[in-house]
């Protein structure tokens, strides 16, 4: 399988997710099927069932989130050399030229994508364009809305 680009950042959020569902959710779960077991019949016990499909998808979950980091390509972003070039990881300052509108936007990984933050996933028709260029440069980005133009006003790697 090969490895999947992951920033420092998002490797740390995904390693506490999975610290939390180990150590909280997952004993209090199996405390919630244990009592649930206590109260008798379990065919018609609503709360056992409740709590055991709770259990299936914390684990399920646990198990997602051990493949993706034992996948993972960790890459801290503010260790790579600075040549002013858009590199996963990189936030980059953009001018949309026909709307005249300024946006920021980080190129994270594909399980960190959040673009209500401004973090687009490097498999994005945006990320895909701006990889590669430099302050100053224009990337067309061919959107599913169409054509867009994107100036590239300043890249940092924070």
């Amino acid at each position: 399988m090969s490895k999947v680009p992951l920033t420092a950042k998002g490797a740390e959020k995904l390693r506490e997710e999975l610290e939390r569902l180990k150590r909280i959710e997952r004993p209090r779960v199996i405390e919630a099927i244990s009592e649930a077991r206590a109260h008798g019949d379990l065919k018609e016990n609503a709360e056992y069932h409740a709590a055991r499909e709770q259990q299936s998808f914390i684990e399920g979950r646990i198990k997602d989130l051990d493949g993706k980091l034992s996948n993972a390509q960790i890459i801290d972003v503010t260790k790579v050399p600075a040549t002013g070039r858009v590199v996963f990881g990189a936030t980059v300052l953009v001018l949309e030229v026909e709307k005249e509108e300024e946006r920021t936007f980080q190129i994270v990984g594909d399980d960190e994508a959040d673009l209500k933050q401004g973090m687009i996933s490097i498999s994005s028709p945006i990320a895909r364009a701006l990889i590669g260029k430099s302050e100053g440069d224009v990337a067309l980005v061919d959107a599913p809305g169409g054509k867009r133009e994107l100036e590239i006003l300043d890249v940092k790697y924070i």
